[in-house]
């Protein structure tokens, strides 16, 4: 398994050549157990040291001012965006915060793919909800990245506070940006120069679209006016949405504020296959500083492998890794991230046994022009 030419020529210029094999190995480390733990990743690290020298060579590591986010991953972030984006496009960016048992962490991403490409996060010295001020520190970098582009940002009703939509609402930037933000049901908002209700009073059922333009949200003065959409997906297959969306925005067509603000689920796919696919951030016990460097560590290998599963799938060598479809399955079976996790397994596991492997293919030679095939496709997944 290879660092991928994107990230290679970036890493060779910000690392010596020391802390690049160290950053190669831990990312090998990290496909292969699944785990971000030091004792763990110290445990198998093949350098031929004492273990405890060689959980302390991880730690120092984990501690480089060179893996400060803006001056580390933000470069490689925009590269990502100049290739996979057309200049001055749309850019869907959507904010969460997800808790990894202890750890309380606040994340804001980029929608691609379905999936989500992490841009910055920050860990949240506490339980609960984030405050404007937190909101405020993490969205800043963002619009300075991506000035040049069209911004739409999504969150989900913990980003309900008409502070936050305000303060983006007055941004000063070269293309104007957009948001789209659940608001809680208790929320209230008033149609010109009628009385205020709750959201919950609109009576809103499956089925129902609700588009008001101009209203104000909140009883709180001063934050002028807003556009809302309330929407109940009708129920299909026997089942129905246990809530219905109430989206406060800036955007005025009602059908492109529901299909954008269904892009948000990206990121929560993203969480999920962090979690189940691996990496066990639950079971590490290393300082602010260290694990916000191992969840780097995360980002770079979960975004390889998403950008690999799709040369994976322009190469058209997709069936040798994963089913290509399956029985009563309406959506695809595995992301990007899935696909490129894969072959990178298929790849190692190679390596690993190939003396076997050939040994195999020698006793069965009724299958050879089979093996072929599958060799030269093995040839071109190690080129990706």
């Amino acid at each position: 398994m290879k660092i991928i030419t994107l990230y290679e020529s970036y890493f060779k210029q910000s690392l010596t050549k020391a802390q690049y094999k160290t950053l190669e190995m831990l990312i090998w480390l990290l496909t292969v157990q699944k785990t971000v733990r030091i004792e763990r990743l110290a445990a198998c690290f093949p350098l031929p040291i004492k273990y405890e020298s060689r959980r302390r060579h991880i730690q120092r590591f984990l501690m480089l001012f060179s893996f400060s986010l803006p001056l580390f991953w933000f470069p490689i972030v925009e590269q990502i965006i100049q290739q996979e984006f057309k200049s001055k496009t749309r850019l869907i960016i959507t904010l969460d915060r997800t808790q990894w048992k202890e750890n309380n962490v606040l994340v804001i991403a980029v929608i691609y793919k379905k999936r989500a490409i992490p841009i910055y996060w920050k860990l949240l010295e506490k339980e609960g909800s984030t405050n404007l001020r937190e909101q405020q520190a993490i969205i800043r970098p963002i619009l300075r990245l991506f000035k040049n582009y069209e911004l739409v940002f999504l969150g989900d009703r913990e980003f309900h506070g008409i502070e936050l939509s305000y303060w983006l609402k007055i941004q000063k930037l070269p293309r104007k940006i957009y948001f789209i933000f659940r608001q809680k049901q208790t929320t209230h908002f008033k149609k010109h120069k009628g009385e205020y209700h709750k959201l919950a009073d609109l009576g809103v059922r499956p089925g129902t679209k609700i588009f008001f333009s101009n209203i104000y949200m909140t009883k709180n003065k001063g934050f002028g006016r807003f556009n809302l959409a309330a929407y109940w997906k009708r129920k299909y297959n026997k089942k129905t949405e246990k809530e219905p969306w109430f989206l406060l925005t800036n955007l005025e067509d009602f059908e492109e504020i529901i299909k954008t603000y269904r892009h948000r689920m990206g990121i929560e796919a993203m969480f999920k296959d962090c979690k189940t696919g691996g990496y066990n951030l639950e079971g590490t016990k290393a300082n602010t500083h260290r694990l916000t460097n191992l969840i780097l560590l995360i980002a770079i290998a979960y975004t390889m492998s998403a950008l690999k599963g799709k040369s994976i799938k322009n190469n058209g060598i997709q069936k040798y890794i994963s089913r290509l479809d399956e029985a009563k399955r309406s959506s695809r079976r595995h992301s990007n991230f899935w696909l490129g996790l894969y072959g990178n397994l298929w790849i190692i596991a190679w390596e690993f046994l190939v003396d076997i492997v050939q040994d195999l293919i020698s006793i069965n030679r009724s299958k050879l022009p089979l093996y072929r095939r599958g060799l030269r496709a093995m040839s071109m997944l190690q080129r990706l």
